[in-house]
């Protein structure tokens, strides 16, 4: 039910997204403001994460996140109303995505409890995957939803699919305790308050080369996002209307959805470490290449390309995750994915800004290039802290078919 929750709410997201995206640029018919309202749903989540979540280690998760679908659900209905100035739309889009990270740590701190051991590895892949093909089904149906409903009612239906998460979040997900924060390391870094777990998240992810390092794996992201916070102009560019923007959105979700798929099911465990590097820095190729303004059908077959190599964030994910306390997990997690909503967000702004002086096919192709870059970087630095000496015979987790599954069960009842 939480797996339901998290991907009927995905989709609403996507499709919130191109429509407050269509909403900036029929208004205003400027790249640079439509990727800073498209950056909105992204930056103020380093403050949310930074500050708000602990609360994923102080309170109940369940609590936590079902409190913070409710006022998501209120403020995107406010969103939806017609006539709201667009300083406004964006306060309120502000309010709302400082709710996402105490959210995304609270449940990302759910999930290892609820699997243990190899289930999780691949729960964290399907989950990966649900939420790609959602992003996909939002962008790619969302220029379609837009264009027949508008820019407000697609908001309206966003807030919607929060209310209907809470509902099952609160219904289906077993009621937990508090961790108790009883580790000394969590303690000595300036006590148990809000700056207080801060201060020992931070310290306990930058202290560590190896977190350092799956941390900026991690927040390359901020570079391979900057296609999709300009689609708008980039279709525009192209003479193509919200529809192809839709499907733009949705192309590198979709090739990161079997890029996931085929990094868990066939991919042995022993080399996926070792991967990760050249994986991240392979995903900025194909965006580079849109310097030689491709059309639509090529465009989308390179943005697909891209999204193949995206599917190393799961073993950044797991290693991540597994390497962090469950006292300080929700922090450490806050704070890992706040900064990665939030370089997302400035690099979508930055890519905004080098859109409107140099072209959108520039700003994307120069992303492409950063992030090949630092991801080779990146792989070079992690081969030299990952021990060479690894068991070369682990098998790929293989998904068990229904029909197994169900066998296993007789067996065990």
């Amino acid at each position: 039910m939480l797996w339901l929750a998290d991907a009927q709410s995905a989709v609403g997201d996507q499709i919130a997204r191109v429509a407050l995206s269509v909403l900036v640029f029929e208004r205003t018919e400027s790249a640079a403001l439509t990727a800073l309202a498209y950056a909105l749903t992204f930056v103020p989540a380093m403050l949310g994460g930074m500050l708000l979540s602990g609360l994923a280690d102080r309170l109940p998760r369940r609590q936590v996140m079902v409190g913070c679908d409710v006022i998501r659900a209120v403020l995107l209905g406010c969103m939806a109303i017609p006539q709201v100035p667009i300083w406004l739309l964006c306060a309120l889009l502000v309010l709302a995505v400082l709710t996402e990270a105490p959210f995304m740590a609270a449940e990302s701190s759910l999930i290892p409890v609820i699997l243990d051991g190899d289930q999780y590895v691949v729960g964290t892949g399907l989950r990966t995957i649900t939420n790609q093909v959602a992003q996909l089904a939002g962008f790619a149906g969302g220029g379609l939803v837009i264009a027949l409903i508008g820019a407000r009612a697609g908001l309206a239906l966003d807030a919607a699919t929060f209310a209907v998460s809470a509902v099952l979040i609160m219904i289906a997900v077993k009621a937990r305790p508090a961790a108790v924060t009883d580790d000394p390391a969590a303690a000595d870094s300036g006590g148990p308050g809000v700056l207080g777990g801060l201060f020992s998240g931070l310290r306990l992810i930058f202290t560590d080369s190896r977190l350092r390092i799956l941390l900026g794996l991690s927040w390359l992201a901020g570079l391979f996002v900057v296609p999709e916070g300009v689609a708008v102009p980039y279709a525009h560019d192209i003479d193509r209307g919200p529809v192809a923007v839709g499907l733009l959105m949705a192309a590198t979700p979709a090739g990161t959805a079997i890029g996931t798929y085929l990094w868990v099911r066939f991919v042995p465990t022993a080399i996926r470490s070792r991967w990760m590097g050249p994986m991240a820095a392979a995903v900025g190729v194909p965006f580079a290449l849109c310097a030689w303004h491709p059309n639509l059908v090529l465009s989308l077959v390179l943005w697909t390309a891209a999204g193949l190599f995206f599917g190393y964030q799961v073993q950044v994910i797991t290693d991540f995750v597994r390497s962090v306390p469950d006292q300080q997990r929700g922090q450490a997690i806050g704070i890992a994915s706040s900064g990665l909503l939030a370089v997302q967000g400035f690099g979508i702004l930055i890519g905004g800004a080098v859109a409107s002086v140099w072209g959108v096919n520039a700003a994307v192709a120069s992303a492409g290039l950063l992030g090949t870059v630092l991801g080779l970087g990146l792989s070079w630095k992690w081969w030299r802290t990952t021990p060479r000496s690894q068991p070369e015979s682990a098998e790929p987790i293989r998904l068990p078919s229904p029909t197994e599954r169900v066998t296993e069960d007789r067996s065990s009842a």
